[in-house]
């Protein structure tokens, strides 16, 4: 019935995942069980004792044995599942000493992971295969619940609270993440991917992000596009001129455009503005929009940045292309303390 179990339940991604599985499985199989066996007695009955003419019902009483077994029997299985169950609590409460521990913060809608190093993402994290990894958990504003189906993972958020999971993923490849508490009107935009990696692409990917940007490195507009999509600033940025119902401005035309701010200032879209509204979304208000953006501080890294701006200038309508913005992806200059190091 393994085809079964596939049809009904996503990939197994980790090995807390078959456990869940064959849990699960039984609990299906017990109840399709049940479920024949009252209906058949129900319609079996219904037609054995249907009403005939003449026929007289006889008195019941009570079969003393029938009841005790109909009592003692569920309840013996109920107590067999609820041990079962916490059985498998017990041995997935509490995480190994020697797992990589990876910090959460759940916004409106907008997922952020830090690693041990300080190293931050935004919606996209990676995790060594065969490597335990545990999660740490808050909120910054409302509940929220990380989930992630192929681990057989699943936790409230909540805010002011700490909470955890963890998982060894067994399984190369992209895994979805998505939030399954109701947050409020991105909710169904608060998606995410995580990343299971050999050891040599973990270590790149802490080192610089990863590879993939490289095939974009002279497409930055391309690059940009798609970190609007994976980073969630679509939950809260319209490309075709719409309000979004995250309730940012639209990024279309607005490249060297003069935009007013709430105190009545002019300001010019460019590079510097850009880059302060990501970084300090705070520091400059759109007239007519409310400071709810969060900082993108530590999560964009620089490549990432520079696909944002050039992605924001190609949807420009100035007629002059407005002031410059990247055309070339680059990494951003190694520090003196590096370049010491590779001397």
């Amino acid at each position: 019935m393994e085809w079964l179990r596939a049809w009904m339940l996503p990939p197994q991604g980790s090995d807390f995942a078959a456990e869940v599985d064959t849990v699960y499985m039984w609990l299906f199989w017990l109840s399709v069980v049940l479920f024949l066996g009252i209906a058949y007695a129900a319609i079996y009955f219904s037609w054995r004792y249907r009403y005939k003419p003449g026929r007289v019902t006889p008195h019941q009483t009570h079969n003393t044995m029938l009841e005790i077994v109909w009592s003692a029997g569920p309840l013996l299985l109920c107590v067999g599942i609820f041990f079962w169950g916490l059985n498998g609590w017990m041995k997935y409460s509490v995480a190994p000493g020697e797992s990589m521990e990876i910090q959460i913060t759940a916004k409106k809608w907008l997922w952020s992971f830090e690693y041990p190093d300080g190293t931050r993402t935004a919606n996209e994290i990676h995790v060594k295969l065969n490597k335990p990894v545990r999660f740490v958990m808050t909120s910054e504003d409302v509940l929220h619940d990380f989930f992630v189906p192929d681990m057989r993972v699943k936790a409230d958020i909540v805010p002011g609270r700490y909470t955890e999971v963890w998982f060894t993923p067994t399984v190369l490849g992209v895994h979805h993440v998505t939030c399954a508490e109701y947050c409020g009107k991105g909710h169904s935009d608060m998606q995410a991917k995580l990343v299971v990696d050999n050891e040599a692409d973990f270590a790149k990917f802490m080192e610089t992000g990863g590879t993939e940007w490289e095939d974009y490195k002279t497409k930055p507009a391309e690059w940009g596009k798609l970190q609007y999509e994976r980073k969630g600033c679509s939950t809260c940025h319209s490309i075709d001129g719409s309000l979004t119902k995250g309730g940012g401005p639209s990024w279309k035309g607005i490249w060297g455009k003069m935009e007013t701010l709430n105190n009545g200032q002019q300001v010019l879209v460019d590079e510097p503005y850009v880059r302060e509204s990501m970084m300090v979304p705070a520091a400059k208000i759109v007239k007519g929009y409310e400071p709810i953006m969060p900082t993108f501080q530590g999560l964009l890294r620089e490549t990432e940045i520079q696909g944002l701006e050039a992605f924001i200038k190609s949807l420009g309508n100035d007629p002059n292309g407005g002031p410059p913005a990247p055309t070339v992806l680059a990494l951003p200059p190694p520090k003196p303390k590096d370049q010491a190091q590779a001397q």
